[in-house]
């Protein structure tokens, strides 16, 4: 069984950046449809993109709900900075700080996880 880590750094402002989004998402839902373990991560300006896929209305929002269950969680740090900490509480998003507030890429290392960027 594989093990994959999921970043999302992307904002959703261009079609570039959205169609990165949208593949991180459709990556997270193969590893998922295979069995294997997986988990997604938004850090940086991806913690906007959780923000806005996770609302109803976004075109996204309905592969995002199909993986839903593999969202480990978005930047602490970066979800005030970005200013949408409310908006991720809201939505139930879990906030991540196991190093300096910042999601730990290194321990999903140590786990065996290998690390997809987006």
């Amino acid at each position: 069984m594989a093990k994959a880590a999921v970043v999302v750094f992307t904002e959703l402002g261009t079609h570039g950046e959205q169609a990165r989004v949208l593949n991180a998402l459709t990556v997270v839902r193969e590893f998922k449809e295979a069995g294997d373990d997986v988990t997604l991560i938004f850090d940086g300006g991806g913690v906007t993109s959780i923000a806005a896929i996770a609302q109803p209305e976004h075109r996204l929002n309905e592969l995002y709900k199909m993986i839903e269950d593999k969202v480990a969680g978005a930047c602490a740090y970066c979800s005030k900075a970005f200013e949408v900490k409310e908006q991720l509480e809201a939505a139930g998003i879990p906030f991540l700080a196991d190093y300096k507030q910042h999601p730990s890429l290194r321990t999903l290392v140590v786990d065996g996880y290998q690390i997809l960027i987006f």
